[in-house]
């Protein structure tokens, strides 16, 4: 799972309790949701000055090789720059890939085993080093070495002797190959892995200078390359970006050279406090991380309409995990049952308006993602009574059904009303909350038998695998750390995952048909219950250029579009 998955809203935003959760107020009324378009409007502000922003959790970390936060994407971003990474732009072109510091996409050979790339000449860190091929592999291990968090996931399994590497059994990675002087770079895969080339645009990957320490450098983090570097950190409280002296002289296309000449963030758990900074012009931008306040959204609409909206970038699915394994969700009918009674309307009120209405799995943003309609009707409002009838039909009325709830809002406010619709339809539910740090860790606990309750994924690159092969691959079920919830072990979504996953990344759009046929099975299966997409705010002072500012999918907020008027 990429990043920090639990977005925060201001304190002033009640979490709804069960019996008025249907009346609760706060929605985004007013507010729009279509795809951000603002890349096309990009020009008219001003070159340098100093902006400010607001976020309400600080990055895991400045240090590329230990960062897995959304928080941390979005700087690493810009100052860390990978072999490949992502066009910078709104929507669905946000997550197309491009050459970052090679020269082209990757030659893919061998079966689809073999990624050949070359470095760009001239490249210099932001200390003036100059960068060499090489520096690549030191990236890969320091990151294998640390670990970053998805380098068990995304890297050591996938090429050749890292996972000798990571357990200490060879001193390199014999798998990766470079030579300096011509800055060719040949990575060996262990098996064809469709997504490889959108783990290279992981700011995880992004270079830095051999000899690094192997450890996390939160406090100093290391030199990049990038349009902008990391200055004056002060942990969990602030960190300043400015201007990278040696990234104009890059001429790396297609990754603007920012416009600020300083960008100065600033960390406040209160986030209505930050929106109100905002709206005040006390601050410039408000972090896509967070949720404005509904309390606050009447007088944004008054005051500041013209630089707010909500975006739905389509890259995240908030959704139900229903156990396959154990009663009552080991039967069908009580999974449709939930499918087909839950109200995302309902769920979208305890969001503050923040969630579009979801069905399918894949997000609108990610290929395969279904054109058909929901398989069980109105995906916004629900048939409770449809719900009813489906329960006693499966003959699982009066099962006990523990929800699992994390701590915080909206996440308990949302498995509040949850149990209560469950109560409504037939089932005996009651609710068991884990504190929102450790959730993820406890119900991927399998010997916890976890029923039911909720998750939010966002992803870590625009790509179906990266959904299925961790959500529902029969395969990824583990006793720890497990994070195939719902125990899902389907020979058809085993197969499909790894035929469908083997496919290039840039060939995609050849079996873009092929996953939507997988995600319509899956929905009809009832496997997970998505409830909601959830849109992210673009919230800025007047003093912004709000119309050049871009939400990049993958990335979030791109701080080279930061411009003053």
């Amino acid at each position: 799972m990429r990043r920090n998955s639990s977005r925060l809203i201001g304190s002033t935003a009640a979490v709804c309790t069960a019996l008025a959760v249907v009346g609760c107020g706060g929605g985004g009324g007013g507010s729009s949701t279509g795809t951000s378009t603002n890349a096309s409007n990009a020009g008219g502000g001003q070159q340098g000055g100093t902006i400010t922003m607001v976020e309400g959790q600080p990055p895991q970390s400045l240090d590329p090789g230990f960062d897995y936060s959304g928080q941390g994407f979005e700087v690493n971003s810009v100052v860390y720059t990978g072999l490949l990474t992502y066009h910078r732009a709104d929507g669905v072109a946000g997550t197309k890939l491009m050459p970052g510091l090679a020269t082209a996409l990757p030659k893919i050979t061998d079966g689809g085993k073999t990624y050949t790339m070359t470095l760009r000449k001239g490249l210099k860190f932001s200390n003036g080093k100059p960068a060499v091929a090489s520096d690549f592999t030191y990236a890969f291990e320091r990151s294998v070495k640390i670990p970053w968090g998805g380098s068990g996931q995304f890297m050591t399994p996938r090429v050749v002797g890292a996972a000798a590497y990571a357990a200490g059994k060879a001193k390199t990675i014999s798998g990766i190959r470079t030579d300096d002087a011509t800055g060719k770079i040949v990575i060996h895969l262990t098996h064809p892995y469709g997504a490889f080339e959108n783990v290279l645009g992981l700011p995880a990957l992004g270079l830095v200078p051999a000899g690094t320490p192997m450890h996390n450098e939160a406090n100093d983090p290391p030199p990049g390359i990038g349009p902008y570097m990391v200055k004056n950190i002060q942990i969990n409280r602030s960190y300043t970006l400015v201007k990278n002296p040696h990234w104009a002289a890059s001429h790396v296309p297609g990754i603007p050279n920012g416009h600020a000449s300083k960008i100065v963030v600033t960390i406040n758990s209160n986030v209505a406090s930050n929106a109100e900074s905002v709206l005040n012009n006390n601050a410039d931008i408000f972090d896509y991380d967070d949720t404005v306040p509904g309390s606050l959204l009447p007088q944004i609409h008054a005051k500041a309409a013209d630089r707010f909206k909500e975006a739905n970038i389509g890259i995240s699915t908030w959704y139900v995990f229903l156990n396959t394994t154990e009663k009552p969700f080991s039967s069908q009918l009580a999974r449709e049952a939930v499918a087909t009674g839950l109200s995302r309307a309902a769920m979208n009120r305890v969001a503050s308006g923040t969630l579009a209405p979801a069905c399918y799995l894949l997000p609108p943003a990610v290929p395969g993602h279904p054109t058909a309609p929901c398989p069980f009707g109105s995906s916004q409002t629900g048939n409770v009574a449809k719900a009813k009838a489906l329960v006693k039909q499966s003959g699982m009325a009066g099962q006990p059904v523990t929800v699992w709830a994390q701590s915080g809002t909206p996440t308990l406010g949302w498995m509040t009303y949850y149990v209560q619709f469950l109560n409504q339809i037939g089932f005996k539910a009651t609710i068991k909350v884990i504190d929102n740090s450790v959730y993820a860790q406890t119900i991927g606990e399998l010997r916890l038998h976890p029923q039911t309750g909720e998750y939010e994924w966002i992803e870590d690159f625009p790509n179906p695998v990266d959904y299925y092969g961790v959500l529902l691959d029969g395969h990824a079920i583990l006793h720890t750390n497990n994070l195939n919830f719902g125990q899902v072990n389907d020979p058809r979504v085993n197969s499909e995952d790894a035929r469908l996953g083997a496919i290039p990344a840039t060939q995609l759009s050849t079996v873009v048909p092929q996953w939507q046929k997988l995600d319509e099975y899956v929905a009809k299966k009832a496997y997970v219950v998505p409830y909601g997409y959830p849109t992210f705010p673009e919230f800025t002072s007047d003093r912004i250029n709000f119309k050049a500012m871009v939400l990049n999918p993958v990335y979030g907020l791109d701080f080279t579009s930061f411009e003053l008027k």
